[in-house]
Parts: structure tokens; sequence; C-alpha cells
């Protein structure tokens, strides 16, 4: 096992439709075995919007990108995926430094935050899968992907770019930290497909196929020609139908086992080696 430390891959923001931009961060290297997108995103919309807010230990440079797209004070909309510390490791900061700024939430969402939510109830706004966001020049749609690991999950679909945030569907590691789905192996990344769904989603094992098929045409119906998402690189219009049919095949899918405790063996044997 390899235990040298890697200086961590810089990825800038991706344009990835008109005013539309990917802002990237992952876990790992390719040395784990691989890499694991941790994305947000910004809309430079009238009212400009940010979709979720990253991991606090990539704090400075998440600012530094976000601001890089939009001035603090003209940021109008904080939209938060779900609840999860991969998409709200910022959300203070962000709404301290903006203070123009409505968090777009839930009512579970900031139950199951907690104290951990430092943000005045006065900048909340309460919106559920099937709710719509007036943003100025066009209205964005919250649509539940068919892939979640947490209750409060809805994805967010911009009908004027057909961009749709998938939050945690769609996900694949890397082997290496990418920008596009294009820059990987098709097969792996459709094999990761099927892993990350099951890993995020052990419920999958559990659901009705016609109900969940139904919840995939959801997506499909928005004809999105982009879907970016937390764990994913950039899946552009030629690969769209592929991590859709991908994902209608993922809970029988046979994929390999999750880490047990003979992993964790050999990593505290490397670790106690190195020291």
């Amino acid at each position: 096992m390899d235990t040298t430390p890697h200086t961590k891959t810089r990825l800038a923001p991706t344009r990835i439709a008109p005013e539309t931009f990917l802002i990237h961060d992952h876990h790992g290297e390719g040395t784990d075995p691989v890499s694991v997108a941790l994305n947000t995103m910004v809309i430079r919309a009238a009212e400009p919007v940010v979709v979720d807010t990253g991991m606090m230990e990539n704090r400075e440079q998440y600012l530094d990108d976000v601001f890089s797209l939009v001035e603090p004070e003209d940021v109008r909309w904080v939209f938060i995926s779900h609840d999860d510390v991969d998409h709200t490791g910022n959300v203070n900061a962000l709404m301290a430094a903006a203070p123009n700024a409505t968090l777009v939430i839930d009512w579970f969402m900031q139950e199951r935050m907690g104290a951990s939510l430092d943000v005045a109830p006065s900048r909340w706004r309460w919106l559920r899968d099937g709710d719509a966001l007036d943003v100025g020049d066009r209205t964005l749609h919250l649509v539940r992907p068919p892939i979640f690991d947490s209750p409060t999950t809805r994805g967010l679909f911009d009908p004027t770019t057909e961009v749709y945030w998938a939050s945690d569907a769609f996900a694949s590691p890397m082997a290496t930290p990418v920008h596009r789905v294009a820059d990987l192996e098709l097969v792996p990344w459709l094999e990761g497909i099927h892993t990350f769904a099951q890993y995020v989603s052990p419920w999958l094992e559990l659901v009705d196929p016609a109900r969940f098929q139904r919840a995939v045409d959801r997506i499909e119906a928005l004809a999105p020609t982009v879907i970016a998402g937390c764990h994913t690189p950039v899946i552009d219009r030629g690969y769209v139908g592929d991590a859709i049919a991908a994902t209608r095949s993922a809970p029988w899918a046979t994929v390999a086992p999750q880490p047990d405790q003979s992993v964790l063996d050999a990593i505290q044997h490397a670790l106690a080696e190195a020291a």
C-alpha cells in the first residue's frame, strides 16, 4: 500500500453550459485506489445561484472558486440538495460571506442539521421535490434523483440550459481526477455507476422494479443535455443516455463488496510500518 503523501490535483471550474459552472473538488488521487469527486455548481442567472457548498476541508479553495465567478454580494440563492457534510460543509461560511443570499433548504433538512446550521431562519426558504424557484430570468425545478442516501434530497433542473444537478445520482469513482466522463474509460465508468448507486442507496435491493423505473423516467423526461453532480465528472450530451441506462439497471447489477475489516487491517499495518 502506497503511504507516500500526494499533492492534490487542482481542477479549475468548468463551464458546462451558458453561465453555468462546475466547481471541482475530490477525495483521493488514484491511490486510495480511486478518486471520488466532491463537486458543487454556480448558475449565473439574473439572481445567481450557488448549488451545494462542498467540504469544510476545502473551504479556502471552494470560496475562491465560487467568488471568482460571482461577487459575494450578488449571490441571491444558495441551494442545498441535501444535508450530508459533503454538501453542507461551507454553508455557514458562504452565507456569512454572501449577505444577500437566501438559503434554499426544507423543513426536514434544518431539523436534521440542528445547531450545525448557523444561518438565521429569516434567510431560509423551504422548497421540496416538485417545487420551483424563480431566479429572475428562469425558473429552476426541484426534481428528486432516483438514487439518494438522504430523505431530504432534491435535484435541480434548469430548463434554460437543460442542465440537471443530480446530487449523489449518476455518480462514479475516477481512476484519477478528470473534468468530464469523456476522459474516463466507458466500461469502468458505467460499472462505477452501478457500484456507487448500490453503496449510496442500499435500499435498491428492496425496490419494486416498475416504481424504480418510473423514478428514472422522471429524469429522462426532463431531457437534460448535461448532468452534473457531486460525485461525477461532467456528463455531457453524448453520455447522458448511457448514464440513465446504467442507473436503470443498477439495482440488479453485480458489484464488488465494500471494503471489510481485512482492508482496514492492511491500512493499519501500513500506517504502523510507515511510522
